[in-house]
């Protein structure tokens, strides 16, 4: 018997590990596997453990009020190693790069537990871009066992820092696994604040964007593109926007775009309706990481409003498009898209680089062999 701690705390990682959760769970004969939320976002993930039907065996509680990385970090990592030294556990799982994943792996370490990575190997080579990711994910990659790259990039990355190929699979994302699932469940809008999106006679265009490294002049211009894309668009185009719940966003983002007739801002949204306005959109403009690999599963082109990203392999199949956070760029680029069908349809009809939804599968397979 393999005994599990699997770990997640942010609404991205509980989307990704969900899936894997659940095909963890069809082995009992071979792995006991036991689900730890850290509460590192956990007004945004609630909704998920119903979605996916997760158990949570340990709930840890961190989220505070304006919360810092420093609280992040020092709360799970003393309750990980209260948990790990508590019981006996072959191995933890982490996803990922949020401060979460990094704080767990590193209990791990401490307590002398294994680690599997799931999304190991992602690199954009700029500590600060994305913040604090990057350095998170290096430093899980330092710490852990078992490596489960998405793609076969991610692969050479670990490669080329020393890491021996056979503790690399080359998995697929558990994303894709999850995007699959909920897409194929029915969905209607009605009743919701998104029911009068008019996906039937106009473009809709989805919007999200809160890294913290664009907090200010980038973020400011970020908003200031697509308060010109409504302009410039207005009887042809709606964004929807479901906006994040940091202050640094909502206070920019409701100065620049609250009352525009065909900008609609929500609440951030839950994953169900999530996926069922990215499957019927137009295209999608983003800083997000996940949606630069979910969306175009869904044949949408992706805008990535980053000055970096450190999922290349949608860049390379075109599916996806660094323009940076200026506002011309973001209008222009954009428009490009709108206005020409040939453009729209080169990046829409390209093969998405991150799998075929078996990854899941995949990874618990490698986990059983690893163990037996």
């Amino acid at each position: 018997m393999i005994k599990v701690l699997t770990v997640f705390g942010t609404r991205p990682e509980a989307i990704k590990m969900a899936p894997l959760i659940a095909e963890l769970e069809k082995h009992p004969a071979q792995i006991d596997n036991k689900n730890c939320f850290t509460g590192q976002h956990s007004e945004m993930v609630a909704p998920l453990l119903e979605l996916f039907d997760i158990r949570v065996d340990y709930r840890l509680d961190i989220m505070r009020e304006n919360q810092t990385l420093e609280h992040i970090t020092i709360a799970v990592l003393q309750e990980i190693s209260k948990i790990l030294r508590a019981d006996k556990f072959d191995l933890i799982l982490v996803q990922g790069d949020t401060t979460t994943s990094m704080a767990a792996a590193m209990a791990a370490f401490y307590c002398g537990v294994k680690i599997g990575h799931v999304e190991a190997g992602l690199r954009t080579f700029n500590k600060f871009h994305p913040y604090p990711e990057e350095s998170n994910r290096k430093i899980i990659d330092a710490m852990a066992d078992l490596f489960f790259a998405h793609t076969e990039l991610a692969k050479q990355h670990l490669l080329n820092e020393g890491l021996a190929e056979k503790l690399i699979p080359v998995t697929g994302n558990t994303v894709i696994d999850a995007l699959l699932d909920v897409s194929s469940r029915p969905y209607n809008f009605k009743d919701s604040a998104l029911a009068a999106l008019p996906f039937d006679s106009k473009k809709v265009i989805l919007v999200t964007a809160h890294r913290r490294e664009s907090f200010g002049g980038p973020f400011e211009a970020i908003c200031e593109g697509l308060k010109q894309l409504a302009q410039k668009y207005k009887d042809e185009v709606v964004l929807v926007y479901p906006v994040h719940r940091n202050p640094n966003v909502r206070q920019v983002v409701n100065s620049k775009l609250a009352g525009i007739d065909n900008v609609l801002l929500t609440d951030p949204l839950d994953y169900m309706p999530m996926v069922h306005v990215m499957k019927r959109c137009y295209l999608v403009l983003t800083d997000s990481g996940g949606l630069q690999e979910e969306a175009p599963s869904l044949g949408k082109p992706v805008l990535v409003m980053r000055e970096v990203t450190e999922r290349q392999e949608g860049v390379a199949a075109g599916t996806v498009k660094i323009i940076g956070t200026r506002s011309q760029t973001i209008v222009d680029e954009a428009s490009k898209l709108i206005d020409d069908k040939m453009a729209y349809e080169t990046m829409a009809n390209q093969v998405n680089p991150y799998g075929d939804g078996t990854a899941s599968q995949q990874i618990v397979a490698r986990i059983i062999a690893e163990y037996s």
